[in-house]
């Protein structure tokens, strides 16, 4: 029995009155979370209790049977009352998406079901160091008839929210994908991240040490696999659906500080902020700024679902919707990244304080852009257009042996 049963035809009026309520109590916490480094352990259970996580899983298997368009509108949402959330949950909405194409109906009915009843997915792919630049130092070897997972992972997003983790791993010189629990013996989680933003996406490190991986819970091939794939384009939408979010809550944030503010400078033209036309105009770029970002994060969207609409083996539509979120990606960074700087204007140093968090937006924008360099995408694209070359998909980062800076 689910815990949250589907709803036929569900529209944008059902899912906004299922969702909107979770989402203010989120946003009202967010400013203490981020304060006192306290993980939304609590408000992830409300959203799974909800059926957040089952947002795409079909009505069949037990879930809600959003859109993705639908989807991406609530994560933009969720992102807007805490932009760690929906980061913390980009890899189990990607597995989702890849579980809805499997041809295997056992493992599609399976995990799609366990999905349905509330079980969330962690990721583990990056390893620090050398990384996986030519191959995953994270391996699946064989013990007489077992099979064993050890190695050092790190920024696994969202684990230690997880019931599952997707770990991608080596296998007999071949990428693979394992998933195994949480609970396993072997398997520890730690919260060690240190960057200056998204502090509570549980991004820190996983070590697996003797982890018993069974036939069936390999699913699939590895991450960095050669060839066209939908999940790139998918998890950087979810990241820049993350910035759109935090756009919004940042036009919110500053728009309401200045409406209640009587101080102001000697040398400014009006009496009060709000009638300053300077302020007038940071607001009014604000609220461009996040308009902006959501239009272009759904716009690429809508060329995802394209893709994912059955065309998920066409090359042109991989190309086309992975082109879609490069080029979103660029766009949607730059607006957001000027406008959570320029919101420091229109109040002096008053928005330093701790207690307004207004820096958060900053912190959490610049972290969130840092992921998958845009130069590169920029650099990407261009040479598409000119020259034919292919985009990268699934890339991987590490230290690059002589030898392949030689190639």
């Amino acid at each position: 029995m689910t815990i949250h049963p589907g709803i036929p035809n569900i529209g944008d009026d059902d899912l906004h009155q299922r969702f909107a309520p979770i989402f203010e109590t989120i946003a009202a916490g967010a400013v203490a979370r981020e304060r006192n480094r306290t993980l939304p352990i609590e408000e992830i259970r409300l959203l799974k209790e909800a059926g957040f996580g089952a947002l795409r899983v079909p009505i069949e298997f037990g879930g809600l049977g959003a859109t993705l368009r639908q989807t991406f509108e609530l994560l933009i949402e969720l992102a807007a009352a805490d932009s760690n959330l929906p980061q913390a949950l980009r890899a189990h909405f990607n597995l989702v998406e890849d579980l809805r194409l499997n041809k295997d109906e056992a493992i599609k009915a399976r995990w799609l079901g366990a999905i349905a009843n509330g079980a969330l997915v962690g990721v583990a792919v990056t390893e620090p160091g050398l990384g996986a630049v030519d191959r995953y130092r994270t391996a699946v070897t064989s013990e007489g008839a077992a099979l064993r997972l050890n190695g050092l992972k790190y920024y696994t997003t969202g684990t230690l929210y997880a019931d599952h983790l997707l770990v991608a791993a080596d296998q007999d010189g071949k990428r693979v994908t394992v998933l195994i629990d949480t609970s396993q013996p072997g398997v520890s989680v730690a919260d060690d991240w240190d960057g200056f933003g998204q502090r509570l996406t549980a991004s820190g490190t996983a070590e697996f040490k003797d982890v018993t991986v069974t036939p069936d819970r390999i699913i699939g091939p590895g991450y960095g696999t050669e060839g066209r794939v939908f999940g790139t384009a998918h998890v950087q939408l979810i990241l820049l659906a993350t910035l759109a979010g935090i756009a919004k809550r940042a036009a919110a944030d500053t728009s309401g500080w200045i409406q209640t503010r009587t101080r102001t400078f000697t040398h400014a033209v009006a009496d009060l902020p709000r009638n300053d036309p300077l302020v007038q105009q940071v607001i009014g770029q604000l609220l461009s700024a996040a308009f902006g970002a959501r239009a272009t994060v759904l716009a690429a969207v809508d060329e995802l679902a394209r893709t994912l609409d059955g065309r998920h083996q066409d090359p042109q539509q991989l190309d086309a919707s992975e082109l879609a979120a490069a080029q979103a990606q660029t766009t949607v960074i730059k607006l957001v990244l000027d406008a959570v700087t320029i919101l420091f204007e229109v109040g002096g140093a008053s928005l330093n304080s701790e207690k307004l968090a207004i820096d958060r937006h900053w912190r959490n924008a610049r972290t969130i852009a840092s992921h998958n360099p845009a130069i590169f995408k920029l650099r990407a694209i261009g040479a598409y257009e000119l020259n034919g070359e292919a985009l990268p998909y699934a890339w991987s980062a590490g230290a690059r042996s002589a030898r392949q800076r030689s190639n």
